[in-house]
């Protein structure tokens, strides 16, 4: 069967900061879109002759028979975009990004594909909230023939496309704020910026581009952690920007930044994090690795860096709700007080936390991780000797538990320690047929925290143990294996050694016991 092809001019739209809207608020947001989609960019669109090609959550591919057409619809929908903005607080506001090129496509049934489509929606990409931005074919054929100026911004290198494209911005005039500030979310806040390429090699554009995605999406499975859409913090690739303005037009407290340089077979990749309210880096190292398979590289080189910036993304954040005045407190904030008294391992540090929890679960009863940590809390109360634990108490632990992980099934940290708080009630408190039900819970919920995420070395120790305590011995040493990939030269005395001042000798023997049965070495 022939292909079909056909000249077309493509429109391909997108919500800017759509992710960090949704977290705030999904259901007015897509209301407020679909009502946007309706009232106006659907009528623009068929007035201008337009076809609606497909939808993709925040997104549009349009396909016009003419650039003209396809521009002045652009510029018509950004013009009643501002106006429908009017009054709307600046954090809720709907923006779109609109990319315009003219190519041929691909056309399969009602989809188009091809160069022509993909060159719209990288435009699209690096358009400003507001914005449309135009390629040098679609400026040829509209200079003259619609009443914009046009700012020409040079040739970008844009992902996939082995040639540069000129683009060209369209100011739209009535928008007298094409980039708005942006207040933070409640919750922490990050932006990747595009990594520089600092080889001289344009071909390492991908490599830097690969580099980024995949940081981007490791840290987005921090569910504690809000991270702006890669779409958004690309549109800085090339510019030199300030950090406090990153914050101010996509609204985040710390931005990453970073470069990759290559030599030979060998690559190296640098990365700072900063603290946008005072432009501090509270994080910085460097990565080095061979090239033998890029996209393991660019993998290891992700997990890497999110492993290291986590601890230190936390410890900010704990200290900022530190900082923060009482009578302002939310639950969150509660949380991360109450973890930082927990970690001071004292009798009062601990009673304090669960005050701090159960203030927190006041505020919001379904808050997972402060119902996961009570449990946590009072097994270290009990096993140090900071008072006994009633059945109340226990059967109090063991229901936060299980309610967190209700609640909180998408966050491997919560699910982590409800499986702890499951197996240690269990371990310490039940009988044995009760116990063994507890181990298989907390081996299912430690499943699901490493489905989150997969090298997290808490759930995967505490699954070796609980799968050898039911004798699934195989199984065991199979979880051994894995962790000992994560944990290079790990045996008895080094853990005991690291964990003994965290646990009693009584629960580090269960633990240890355990670990030791599934085959860990002693020294």
């Amino acid at each position: 069967m022939p292909v079909v092809r056909r000249l077309a001019a493509i429109l391909a739209a997108d919500v800017a900061g759509y992710s960090r809207l949704m977290g705030a608020d999904e259901e007015g947001t897509l209301a407020r879109l679909m009502s946007y989609r309706r009232a106006l960019l659907e009528p623009n669109i068929a007035a201008h002759n337009g076809r609606i090609v497909k939808t993709t959550g925040d997104g549009l591919l349009v396909e016009f028979p003419s650039a003209v057409e396809a521009v002045r619809c652009a510029v018509e929908m950004q013009r009643g975009m501002v106006d429908c903005n009017a009054g709307v607080p600046i954090g809720e506001r709907v923006e779109f990004r609109v990319g315009i090129n003219l190519g041929d496509v691909i056309v399969e049934g009602d989809d188009i594909y091809g160069d022509g489509v993909n060159i719209a929606a990288r435009l699209e990409g690096l358009a400003e909230p507001g914005g449309v931005f135009i390629s040098n074919i679609v400026y040829e054929e509209v200079r003259d023939r619609v009443p914009f100026d046009f700012d020409d911004i040079g040739e970008q290198r844009v992902k996939n496309i082995a040639r540069l494209v000129r683009v060209y911005r369209v100011p739209i005039a009535d928008n007298t704020a094409a980039r708005l500030t942006l207040p933070a979310p409640n919750k922490p806040s990050l932006a990747v910026l595009p990594f520089q390429n600092m080889s001289g090699d344009s071909e390492q554009d991908y490599f830097a581009d690969g580099i980024v995605e995949e940081i981007t999406t490791a840290i987005a499975r921090l569910p504690w952690l809000f991270v702006i859409a890669r779409n958004s913090s690309f549109t800085y690739k090339g510019r030199a920007v300030d950090v406090k303005q990153v914050a101010r037009e996509l609204g985040v407290r710390y931005v990453l930044e970073g470069s990759v340089r290559k030599a030979g077979n060998r690559v190296r990749l640098t990365g700072q994090l900063i603290d946008t309210a005072t432009a501090a880096h509270v994080w910085a190292d460097r990565f080095d690795g061979a090239l033998n398979d890029i996209f393991e590289l660019q993998d290891q080189m992700a997990s890497n860096v999110v492993g290291a910036i986590e601890p230190r993304l936390r410890l900010c954040e704990i200290e900022r709700a530190t900082r923060k005045p009482t009578e302002h407190l939310d639950a969150y904030d509660l949380y991360l007080r109450a973890l930082a008294q927990s970690q001071k391992f004292a009798e009062n540090g601990m009673h304090e936390a669960i005050v701090l929890l159960e203030r927190a679960l006041a505020i919001d009863p379904f808050y997972a991780p402060a119902a996961a940590m009570i449990g946590r809390c009072r097994f270290f109360q009990s096993i140090q000797g900071w008072g006994s634990l009633s059945d109340a108490e226990i059967a109090e632990g063991v229901q936060l538990a299980r309610q967190a992980i209700d609640v909180g099934k998408d966050d491997p940290e919560t699910l982590c320690m409800a499986a702890f708080t499951l197996s240690i009630f269990a371990g310490e408190h039940a009988t044995a047929t009760t116990a063994v039900h507890h181990y298989e819970e907390a081996i299912e919920w430690a499943d699901r925290s490493l489905q989150q995420q997969p090298r997290f070395v808490i759930p995967i120790r505490l699954r070796t143990a609980l799968c050898a305590y039911l004798d699934r011995t195989e199984e065991a040493r199979e979880w051994l294996g894995r962790l000992l990939e994560l944990q290079p030269g790990l045996t008895i005395t080094k853990y005991k050694a690291a964990a003994e001042v965290w646990f009693s000798p009584e629960f580090l023997s269960w633990y240890l016991a355990g670990l030791r049965k599934a085959g860990l070495p002693e020294c």
